[in-house]
């Protein structure tokens, strides 16, 4: 059913932002499941091991929960972008930008190291690509339509 749907040729700009993101969120995901302090250190985050971390620190459970997400999330971009999913491409814009303010707040008030501003940066930056993408589809596509 997946294989009818696949559209990999006829791939245009939007999908192309899903696709990048996804390949990237799934990584990410992947590393942080598989090589958690590898993925720590690349945020910038200190790895604390678990003879220093008190007995209710459950740190390493969300960050798998975190990483599985992520993993998840990649996963399900690329299949959205394969099969032309757009309007969950369109979905994704307003809340990618919820997430640039999220994290640039975590980041203001210590929740996180400079360094994860990157994160949300490049949130932002995903978003307004997407959102530029499908507008740039529209206007083709009306064009298109209406000569």
């Amino acid at each position: 059913m997946l294989r009818q749907a696949v559209r990999p040729a006829g791939l245009g700009p939007a999908a192309w932002t899903m696709v990048v993101f996804g390949v990237l969120a799934l990584a990410m995901g992947a590393l942080g499941l598989l090589a958690p302090r590898l993925l720590l250190a690349a945020l910038g985050f200190r790895f604390v091991g678990a003879a220093e971390r008190p007995a209710t620190d459950y740190t390493p459970a969300f960050l798998m929960a975190s990483s599985m997400a992520s993993l998840n999330m990649g996963v399900y971009y690329v299949l959205a972008a394969l099969t032309g999913t757009r309007r969950f491409f369109s979905w994704t814009v307003p809340f990618r930008a919820l997430t640039f303010c999220v994290f640039s707040l975590g980041v203001l008030m210590g929740y996180a190291p400079p360094r994860f501003f990157a994160v949300a940066a490049w949130e932002l930056i995903g978003g307004i690509a997407t959102g530029a993408a499908l507008l740039y589809e529209q206007r083709q596509e009306r064009s298109v339509r209406y000569g």
